[in-house]
C-alpha cells in the first residue's frame, strides 16, 4: 500500500504518452527495412550481455565501441523513417473536406483513368496525398489545379505531353501538379525488372503516408507503394477497394 501511494497521476500519464509514442513508432517501422534492422540490434544486445557473462573482453570491447556511435548509426540507417515519422507528426488531418460522393466520384475517375493507361501500356506515376503534405514534391513539378477525372489524367500522360514523364499529384479532388520528381528508393525488395518509376513510387510511400499507383509501360502492370509496401499486378477491383478503404469515410470507420 505504501508503494501505492507514492504513485503520482504523472505517472500514469508518463506510462501512457510512452506507450502511445512506442505504439507509433512500432506502426511506422512495421514491414519496412528499419524493422529487420532493429531486430539486429537486439541481435548485438543480446551479444554485449553474453559477452559480459561470459568474460569475453575483446567482443565485449568491439560491441561497447558500437554502442558508442549508435546514436548517429540509428539516424543513418533509419533516415527515412525518421523523415517520415517527423512528417507524420507536423500534420494533422482534422476533418474530411470532400463529402463521401466527391471522394467516391474522384476515386473512381482515379481507377478508370489506371485501367485505360494499363490497357495501352501507357506508363503513368500518380501519388495521392493523404496526411503527409507533398507540397516539397509539387513545388518542383508543373503546378495545375485541375478537377480529377480520366480525360486529364490521360492527356497528362500521353506520350506526347512534355510532363508525361513525371508523376501526377492529387490531393482531395484535384490535380494539384504534373510532371513531378519523386525520391528513388534505395530498397533491394524491389525487383530489378523494375524500373525508375517504380523505384521512384517505393521512394515517396518509403518517406510519406501518399498512396502511389504505377502503370509499367512495358507490361501495362498496375503496381501499389503504400508505406513501404510493393503490390504488384493490381486488378481494377482491386485497386477500387484499396483506394475505398483507405480514402472514403465507409472505409475510415
Amino acid at each position: 500500500m505504501e508503494m501505492l501511494r507514492q504513485i503520482r497521476w504523472q505517472d500514469f500519464v508518463d506510462v501512457i504518452l510512452m506507450s502511445i509514442i512506442l505504439y507509433r513508432l512500432l506502426l511506422i517501422i512495421k514491414g519496412t527495412k528499419a524493422a529487420r534492422m532493429l531486430m539486429g540490434l537486439g541481435v548485438l544486445l543480446l551479444a554485449s550481455l553474453l559477452s559480459q557473462y561470459f568474460e569475453l573482453y575483446t567482443v565485449d570491447w568491439l560491441i561497447q565501441s558500437f554502442w558508442a556511435q549508435i546514436v548517429i548509426a540509428i539516424i543513418i540507417l533509419f533516415q527515412p523513417e525518421i523523415r517520415r515519422a517527423l512528417a507524420q507528426m507536423g500534420e494533422t488531418q482534422l476533418f474530411q473536406t470532400l463529402t463521401s460522393a466527391e471522394e467516391l466520384k474522384s476515386l473512381d475517375e482515379i481507377v478508370r483513368a489506371t485501367i485505360s493507361l494499363a490497357n495501352k501500356k501507357v506508363g503513368a506515376l500518380i501519388a495521392i496525398e493523404r496526411d503527409t503534405s507533398l507540397k516539397d514534391f509539387v513545388e518542383i513539378g508543373t503546378t495545375l489545379d485541375a478537377k480529377v477525372s480520366k480525360e486529364v489524367l490521360l492527356s497528362i500522360f500521353h506520350p506526347t505531353s512534355p510532363i508525361h514523364d513525371g508523376a501526377v499529384v492529387i490531393k482531395g479532388n484535384r490535380i494539384v501538379a504534373a510532371g513531378c520528381f519523386l525520391p528513388i528508393t534505395m530498397s533491394s525488395d524491389i525487383s530489378k525488372a523494375l524500373g525508375t518509376r517504380h523505384r521512384a513510387g517505393m521512394g515517396l510511400s518509403e518517406e510519406t503516408d501518399a498512396v502511389v499507383i504505377i502503370v509499367s509501360e512495358e507490361t501495362g502492370a498496375i503496381s501499389t507503394a503504400i508505406k513501404g509496401k510493393f503490390e504488384t499486378h493490381i486488378d481494377m477491383g482491386t485497386l477500387r477497394n484499396v483506394l475505398n478503404d483507405l480514402f472514403t469515410a465507409k472505409g475510415k470507420k
